[in-house]
């Protein structure tokens, strides 16, 4: 694991989309030699992790409000019914896509800065073309995989859901491949253009293209039409990654011949990788058992009550998005309390800005729903049950970047791929007792035992209090005045 770095040289990329957060260091950083220094470099980071996580944030609320407008346009334009097929299909699109990524779309963020940190730029170059190497060849092969399934298993194969899965089955590569380029731009400093393409260009677009086909072209809209505009949609992004990539490539990468370590890179991303693909499973057991029992409707109950409780997710995502690189830089120097600190502000940041999300939407939610039509209000309960969850995790901090970025990711694989199972046996009960009220109940207890367990395993590896505890505990052992 790379822990072995506490006294190593940071260099910083010399391209960032936000100064304050990523600018390049321009002098070597040692570890701290006393606790004024360690307090004061705590306090710059703490300084640049806010700064950071506001224009994240910013980009991450903007992309969101499109996103949730996207989707509710879509549900409008083909229906509760067509809505839960499309919802169905992108479940299997993204649980396929992200396993493609290898754990690679989260292991580059602490391997690209750790090489850096020592100048092996070599070995940095090595473990970006192995990465997009393998990644592309593992989501082209389950992309056949899956087509094959579905064209085999298919009892009506020009069916709107069959054609839709089909559509979406050759979406996986490009979505694969911007999830890696999105990544590798987020380690070269480029915190909103990494956040931009899938945010703003592939949802923007989506919704563009959906509603021109409804209303300019008078195509008859389905499933099978929208997952054919995020195929465009996702083409168009890879593009813009590819081009933003180019202009913050860093220069120290540039020129060097590649070295490379598949065997150590690949025995640290299994468990990332597992950890990955369980989480997506977890965001989308619910949509994927109502499908798969054919509860259709209910499936795009479900969907539009979770795109809703998803928009508490943002402002834990928009911090992590600054705090992951952070906390291998931290973790990699041997400072403990800055990252106790870090972790401090972090879990407070993400509570409030989860806070200040769901007061507003509780009580705009059935009209804003009712609005759409009426078939949308039954996702209201659906939604309030999911927001419970979404602020309790707020409240537990980021705890599994922190496993993650400190060598701790096999503990939390264990604890995700437990997590996912009980997740999926009790969605099965609750699916079939309550419907899709049951599947959103059940989410939401696994996903409060879920963060439980792993606060208390960020407690006893690190021994860090986690969430928000981590700002009490950091209050109760600041001098008093006298």
């Amino acid at each position: 694991m790379l822990t072995g770095y506490a006294n190593d040289t940071v260099t910083r990329p010399p391209r960032s989309d936000n100064p304050p957060t990523t600018a390049a260091l321009s002098k070597p950083a040692a570890a701290p030699t006393s606790g004024e220094t360690s307090s004061k470099g705590s306090s710059d980071l703490a300084h640049r992790l806010s700064s950071g996580s506001v224009w994240a944030l910013v980009v991450y609320v903007g992309g969101a409000g499109l996103t949730s407008v996207a989707q509710f346009e879509i549900a409008r334009l083909v229906g509760l019914s067509s809505y839960g097929t499309y919802s169905y299909a992108f479940a299997w699109v993204s649980l396929l896509a992200y396993s493609a990524t290898l754990g690679f779309n989260v292991a580059l963020l602490r391997f690209v800065p750790a090489y850096g940190a020592k100048g092996e730029w070599s070995l940095a170059r090595g473990v970006i073309q192995f990465a997009v190497g393998w990644t592309l060849v593992a989501a082209i092969v389950l992309a056949g995989i899956g087509a094959g399934i579905v064209a085999v298993s298919s009892a009506r194969p020009h069916s709107e859901l069959s054609t839709s899965l089909l559509i979406g089955m050759a979406t996986i590569p490009l979505v694969t491949m911007y999830l890696i380029g999105a990544t590798l731009l987020r380690a070269f400093g480029g915190i909103v253009s990494a956040l931009l393409p899938e945010r703003i260009v592939r949802d923007g677009l989506l919704l563009v293209l959906v509603v021109a086909a409804g209303t300019a072209v008078s195509w008859r809209l389905d499933a099978a039409l929208v997952m054919a505009a995020l195929l465009i949609s996702s083409a168009v992004t890879v593009g813009v990654v590819c081009v933003t990539m180019r202009q913050l490539w860093p220069l120290a990468l540039r020129g060097v011949s590649s070295t490379y370590a598949p065997r150590y890179w690949l025995t640290a991303v299994f468990p990332i990788m597992i950890m990955t693909a369980v989480d997506t499973l977890m965001n989308r057991t619910g949509v994927m058992l109502l499908g798969w029992t054919g509860n259709i409707r209910d499936a795009g109950t479900f969907a539009v009550g979770f795109n809703v409780a998803m928009l508490l997710l943002l402002p834990r995502v928009a911090v992590s998005t600054v705090f992951a690189p952070t906390i291998a830089d931290l973790h990699a120097r041997g400072d403990r309390l800055g990252l106790q600190t870090l972790f401090a502000r972090a879990s407070v940041l993400s509570f409030v800005g989860a806070m200040m999300l769901a007061v507003p939407l509780l009580v705009v939610l059935e009209p804003l729903l009712r609005w759409f039509g009426e078939d949308f209000v039954a996702a209201v309960h659906v939604a309030e049950i999911l927001m419970i969850g979404q602020v309790f995790a707020a409240a537990a901090g980021p705890h599994q970047n922190v496993l993650t970025m400190t060598g701790h990711e096999r503990a939390a694989a264990v604890i995700m791929v437990v997590s996912a199972v009980a997740n999926v046996a009790a969605c099965a009960i609750g699916i079939a007792l309550f419907g899709a009220i049951g599947a959103a109940v059940a989410s939401t207890a696994t996903m409060v035992l879920w963060n439980v367990a792993t606060a208390i395993c960020v407690y006893n590896r690190l021994d860090l209090i986690p969430g928000l505890a981590v700002a009490i505990g950091v209050r109760r052992n600041k001098p008093q005045p006298s």
